[in-house]
């Protein structure tokens, strides 16, 4: 099991939402600091431009670029991404995994992106069961229909629990209904036991933020539970 250190952008800063709400932030320090303090232990992280999630368009491509090019870390990059051209731009900088949240459910687009670029991962943002989308402000389908439409053309996904993401409350009890494909956990991540549980379900790979930042959990604890655990 695979285990990503979660760096969240705003203003060029590193943040975290309770429940993803723009309003409820806390400030965390230099992205740049923090992404070299987990570069000596992980090789990826995951980033969120939360700016670009809730204006539509990438909004910290520079600090993403200069993290790259510093630490070496590999990155995969969500928030904002809706047009083709912000998903070549990430490209250019080095990202390894651009992820497709709102937009995926366009399926011309998702067509476009996922045959000129490897490693287009899309995001389902579960709220209540249903996909969040527009900055997790609004709930239309449920995620496992969601899923069953993008699996045609994605092998890689994210599964958050928007109303966990934050909360340092424990993950989400959910039951697998996904096949083979790499399906890694966000929201709620708190102590080893989640990342256990996680593996048990069958999830690939765990997002772990605010819990690290907080201190509930070391990055050493959950690599040493994360080499022992299989892949989903």
């Amino acid at each position: 099991m695979e285990v990503y250190p979660a760096i969240d952008l705003m203003n060029g800063k590193a943040v975290r939402l309770y429940k993803g709400r723009r309003e409820d932030v806390k400030v965390y320090g230099e992205p740049l600091e923090i992404a070299e303090r987990f570069a000596e232990l992980v090789d990826k992280v995951h980033i969120v431009d939360l700016d670009g999630a809730f204006e539509g368009f990438p909004r910290n491509l520079d600090v993403v670029g200069r993290i790259i090019e510093e630490t070496g870390l590999r990155v995969q990059l969500g928030g904002g991404f809706r047009t083709y051209e912000a998903v070549a731009r990430a490209y250019e900088i080095g990202v390894e995994n651009v992820i497709i949240g709102t937009k995926a459910l366009d399926l011309d687009f998702l067509e476009r992106v996922t045959a000129d670029f490897d490693g287009i991962t899309v995001s389902l943002d579960s709220k209540g069961g249903r996909v969040a989308v527009k900055g997790w402000l609004e709930s239309r389908m449920p995620v496992e229909r969601a899923y069953k439409a993008l699996r045609d053309y994605v092998n890689r996904f994210v599964y958050t629990s928007v109303e966990r993401d934050g909360t340092l409350t424990g993950i989400e009890e959910i039951e697998r209904f996904w096949k083979s494909e790499e399906f890694i956990y966000a929201g709620g991540v708190s102590s080893v036991d989640d990342l256990r549980r996680l593996a048990e379900t069958g999830f690939s790979g765990a997002i772990v933020g605010k819990a690290l930042y907080e201190g509930l959990v070391t990055l050493e604890e959950l690599l040493e539970v994360a080499e022992c655990s299989p892949k989903g």
